[in-house]
């Protein structure tokens, strides 16, 4: 997980399996992995569920990203969420794990999401599927792609909230 090489994951080439026009989602949760493990490394655990001037607190980044993931290759999957997820969606942001669980959790679903990524076949990358229960129009490469980006934005907020809380 710890990125020995100081070169960002896209610059280390190919992920096996991974269809080419995938390797770009791949890529952004596998950096996001390492800079999330590396900078909660030393964190405080007292200050998991702080908030700073009413920003997320980080135990709510790390469980809304797996929540994330996980909805959204669902829903690329094609299907609807299952009472499981929509109830752990209505639970993010409630202080209930410790970090080392969250870290746990959070690495796991971005190894999941990487099965999922290499399983899609790259025929499908276009086909519509539907989000949440209004299914609002996307496709299947869309819901991967915006997997990558809103994971990649929480990484960004997480390290500044990290920062604050824990300036040394």
């Amino acid at each position: 997980m710890e990125n020995t090489t100081k070169q960002e994951v896209w610059l280390r080439g190919s992920l096996p399996e991974v269809p080419a026009l995938l390797q770009p989602v791949a890529h952004a949760l596998l950096q996001a992995r390492e800079e999330i493990n590396a900078m909660l490394r030393d964190f405080p655990k007292e200050k998991l569920w702080e908030k700073v001037a009413g920003m997320a607190s980080v135990g709510f980044h790390l469980q809304h990203m797996r929540g994330v993931m996980d909805r959204l290759t669902t829903y690329a999957d094609g299907r609807l969420l299952s009472e499981d997820q929509l109830q752990y969606l209505r639970s993010e942001g409630s202080p209930t794990d410790n970090l080392a669980g969250l870290l746990q959790a959070f690495n796991l679903q971005v190894d999941k999401a990487i099965v999922v990524l290499k399983s899609t076949d790259e025929n499908t990358l276009t086909e519509p599927r539907g989000v949440g229960r209004a299914q609002l129009p996307s496709t299947v490469i869309g819901l991967l792609v915006h997997m990558a980006e809103h994971t990649m934005r929480h990484t960004g907020q997480l390290l500044v909230t990290v920062k604050v809380l824990n300036p040394s």
